[in-house]
């Protein structure tokens, strides 16, 4: 498989993703690499700690891409932040020999969409007055975290480009497609407030627990399920984050581990989805063998961003609203304000216990 190609090769139709034999039907002359990931990853830290010498404010994305918050950086190197982004092109290729690109914004979400206007070794800056002019043109699909879905949808309903949503007031949206809406005006006029998160890059969330006795009660063990769904869902909201993948993890009396995994259609944070994916996998590994440890987690992780709709599930944005109502109050009164029957249920019989 290609796992990435030069631009050149692109313009032959090559891309990510396709079988070899394929790309060598379609640019003949074209030079084979095998990878070496060592390789990738060693050269990555090195430019990491360039960056670092910029500012501590990294956040990794992936080996090859970063966002890096210059603010405040201007006094302490003596240059605006533009000039130490071209310092640091200049410092990447004379050093490691490859070439960066570089998108300059007030923002996560225009900086990442300059850092792709300008490819190859490219530098674009993108300001907020100019962005909606520059994003108008610009498919749906330019705003991060509008997937497959919501793309299908936004289409059926006559809206193809940015253009289009800014057309739209934001009442109409808001009532159209809930708080997806809000969050689709903002993006649409370039306003997104996501911080940099030095932290760095975050694989999966998850939480999972050791029983004091094994358990091989079926009802037991998906109500263990449904409070770790619960807690794997609000780290996954404290850390803003959402993912595509939900894993189980089981380990059984006689300590033999293994997981099962499910992709999602549209990445997630809610408990009632992550428990949705996670039940039936357990239901399946639950006939009676014994368990010592469950765990539950998401992984292939996305910034997160407003609920929206899954054209599979019709009930799934109703679902969504009730949980994120029931964060507030829990916020607010405490833990036990607001819960599920589920919920309840497994309370009255901790108690009882």
């Amino acid at each position: 498989m290609v796992s990435t190609c030069c631009y050149v090769a692109r313009t032959y139709g090559v891309r990510s993703a396709m079988p070899m034999f394929k790309a060598l039907k379609l640019c003949p002359n074209a030079v084979v690499i095998k990878g070496r990931m060592d390789l990738y990853v060693r050269e990555g830290r090195r430019i990491r700690q360039m960056m670092q010498a910029l500012t501590p404010l990294v956040e990794p994305v992936s080996i090859d891409e970063a966002y890096l918050d210059l603010s405040g950086t201007e006094a302490l190197h003596g240059a605006p932040p533009a000039l130490s982004l071209m310092h640091l092109q200049k410092e990447v290729e004379r050093e490691i020999g490859i070439t960066i690109s570089v998108g300059l914004a007030s923002n996560k979400f225009l900086a990442k969409t300059a850092s792709e206007a300008d490819k190859p070794r490219g530098f674009f800056a993108l300001s907020l007055d100019e962005a909606p002019a520059y994003l108008s043109d610009k498919s749906v699909r330019i705003i991060g975290g509008v997937g497959a879905q919501l793309e299908k949808r936004l289409n059926a309903d006559g809206i193809r480009t940015v253009g289009d949503l800014q057309k739209i007031p934001v009442q109409t949206l808001a009532r159209r497609y809930g708080v997806t809406g809000v969050w689709l005006h903002n993006c649409a006029f370039g306003r997104h407030d996501r911080k940099v998160d030095p932290v760095g890059e975050r694989k999966s969330v998850s939480s999972e627990t050791t029983f004091d006795e094994d358990i091989s009660d079926p009802q037991a063990l998906e109500d263990i399920l449904w409070r770790l769904s619960q807690r794997t869902a609000d780290r996954a909201k404290q850390g803003g984050v959402e993912g595509r993948v939900v894993t189980l993890k089981l380990k059984t009396h006689d300590f033999r581990s293994f997981t099962r995994r499910v992709s999602l259609s549209e990445p997630t944070q809610l408990a009632q989805a992550i428990f949705r994916a996670a039940s039936p996998m357990l239901a399946r590994e639950a006939t009676g063998i014994r368990y010592r440890l469950i765990g539950v987690g998401i992984s292939d992780l996305v910034d997160a961003r407003a609920d929206a709709l899954d054209l599979a599930d019709p009930k799934s944005l109703k679902r969504a609203r009730a949980e994120r109502a029931a964060d507030k109050a829990r916020e607010k009164f405490g833990d036990t304000a607001v819960t599920t029957g589920r919920g309840h249920r497994i309370g009255l019989s901790r108690k009882k216990d």
